[in-house]
Order: structure tokens, then C-alpha cells, then sequence
């Protein structure tokens, strides 16, 4: 299914934004995808933004998008599209933080909060 391949990339882009979110911490790090100062994922996983009770917020996706995989294996189809219905406004929120209050363009970032968008019409096509 679509879905859960979505879902999987979902999991894939957390795991990776997790990994770097890592690696920054050594000074001399430089994802691939940091262009410059308005281009980059740093200034958005450094943020007092980029993290939710002391948690990476990529730790929250990896979690996420492995319970909307083992949600779609048992197939409640329900769950799925009530936690994706919760996503969207996070995204959103994310989005407007990343973009106008610190002035970025994460790549990670945006493609996930697209990827959450397109759980949520797809999952509403199997309620």
C-alpha cells in the first residue's frame, strides 16, 4: 500500500534528522543539505523549537510513524486517520516556527511535515 510506504519514509526522514541532530554536536559537522544560513536543517533541530519535554522532536516522528506502520499491519484504519487528523496542526505549528519565527527552510523538515499531510488524505481514503 501507498500508505505505508509513506509511512516508512516518514520513519526514514526522523531516523535521519535523529542522526544528524547527533552529529551536530561535534562543531565540524556539516549536513549535506546546509546550503546557508536560511537554507539548513541546524538552525531548526537546535532550536528551543526542535525539542518536546527534552525529547528530539525526531524522536516523537520515529515513533509516530512506527505506530501509524503497526497500526496499518492490524489494520485499524480509524487510528490511523485520527492521529494523522493530530499531526497536521503540529506540522502546521512547525512549519510556521521554522519558516517565520526562525527565518529557515529546513528540507528534512518540510518533507515531513508534507509527508504527514499526505498520511492524512490517505488514510481518510480507508475509513
Amino acid at each position: 500500500m501507498l500508505i505505508e510506504i509513506i509511512a516508512a519514509m516518514g520513519f526514514l526522514l526522523s531516523l535521519y534528522a535523529y542522526h544528524v541532530e547527533k552529529k551536530l554536536a561535534d562543531k565540524n559537522y556539516k549536513p549535506v543539505y546546509s546550503f546557508n544560513k536560511n537554507i539548513s536543517c541546524n538552525k531548526a533541530f537546535l532550536s528551543k523549537y526542535g525539542k518536546l519535554l527534552g525529547r528530539s522532536n525526531s524522536f516523537y516522528g520515529m515513533f509516530f510513524y512506527l505506530m501509524i506502520f503497526i497500526l496499518l499491519q492490524l489494520k485499524f484504519f480509524d487510528f490511523v486517520f485520527l492521529i494523522s487528523i493530530l499531526s497536521v496542526p503540529g506540522s502546521i505549528y512547525l512549519a510556521y516556527l521554522s519558516y517565520v519565527k526562525l527565518r529557515t527552510f529546513c528540507l528534512v523538515c518540510t518533507s515531513i511535515y508534507l509527508i504527514n499531510i499526505l498520511l492524512l488524505f490517505l488514510s481518510y481514503k480507508y475509513i
